[in-house]
């Protein structure tokens, strides 16, 4: 591929953009082109005998997605009852899925040489899904590998046909 972008990763001279969100202190991000969608809380019908990861399935306009709360999918402690999910629905080799979040960010430019590995103080679940980190003037922003995150094997879902 020209100039190293990889698929749904939009890039413009030397930029990538990325949709952002927020799990728990942490700041993450996937490639714009890999969002279908960013919507608030949608009603979840629960789907016995499946991974705890896999929260349900929203009705997303007739199209059936499959919910994971990322904070589960992380190794994280769950949100709190009151606090309701936002989805950040993408597109996955298997159709789109909905990653549950606790809220969504902006869209953000960044230059592709501020890219590196993730730091030592990436551990467990979260390091094994994070492909890499920009480092922004605040924060560190994670870029999380979204193939991996929805892996069908390890959630116990297997794509209806």
């Amino acid at each position: 591929m020209a100039g190293g972008t990889r698929a749904g990763e939009k890039s413009m001279a030397g930029k990538k953009q990325f949709c952002t969100f927020y799990l728990a202190d942490y700041f993450f991000c996937v490639p714009v082109g890999e969002v279908q969608e960013v919507i608030r809380y949608l009603e979840m019908t629960h789907v016995p005998l499946v991974s705890e990861v896999v929260r349900g399935l929203i009705n997303l306009r007739g199209q059936i997605v499959t919910a994971i709360d990322l904070r589960r999918r992380l190794g994280m402690e769950d949100r709190a009852a009151e606090q309701l999910p936002m989805n950040v629905v993408i597109r996955t080799s298997d159709g789109a899925v909905s990653l549950l979040v606790d809220e969504i960010g902006d869209v953000l430019e960044v230059d592709e040489d501020s890219f590196e590995r993730p730091p030592e103080t990436v551990q467990g679940q979260t390091r094994e899904l994070v492909k890499g980190v920009y480092k922004l003037r605040e924060r560190l922003m994670l870029v999380l590998d979204t193939e991996r995150a929805v892996a069908g094997e390890e959630m116990g879902v297997h794509k209806v046909t």
